[in-house]
């Protein structure tokens, strides 16, 4: 089995910043892309940014400039650090990992349990 276990959430007013973590663990072989989505109430989940295996991010319009996505493959983490941070930022963030599990063919997608991010104005 392969968990995700995502920290860092929490209260943070506007222009603050706040840096999210996920550490995958298991029965790992590799992983290849990792990466942060979110959702607000009453809104669908959304990409927040990726990162390959080889360190190439990619970032949702929305935080470009401002979210800066990182990983280190030694611990299969990935991190999110979030700077400059505005109220419709607030939302469940979710860490996402595709793994190939041992004994396993092929990648398979897996996610965190969420953490709260809850900006204030």
């Amino acid at each position: 089995q392969v968990q995700l276990v995502e920290s860092g959430g929490g209260l943070v007013q506007a222009g603050g910043s706040l840096r999210l973590s996920c550490a995958a663990s298991g029965s790992i072989l590799s992983i290849n892309k990792m990466g942060w989505f979110r959702q607000a109430p009453g809104k669908q989940r959304e990409l927040v940014a990726a990162i390959t295996s080889g360190g190439s991010p990619n970032y949702g319009d929305s935080v470009k400039g401002r979210f800066t996505i990182s990983r280190d493959n030694a611990k299969n983490t990935v991190y999110l650090q979030m700077n400059s941070l505005k109220p419709e930022d607030t939302a469940v963030y979710y860490c996402n990992a595709d793994v190939l599990r041992s004994r396993s063919y092929y990648y398979n997608d897996y996610w965190g349990q969420g953490t709260q991010v809850t900006v204030s104005s």
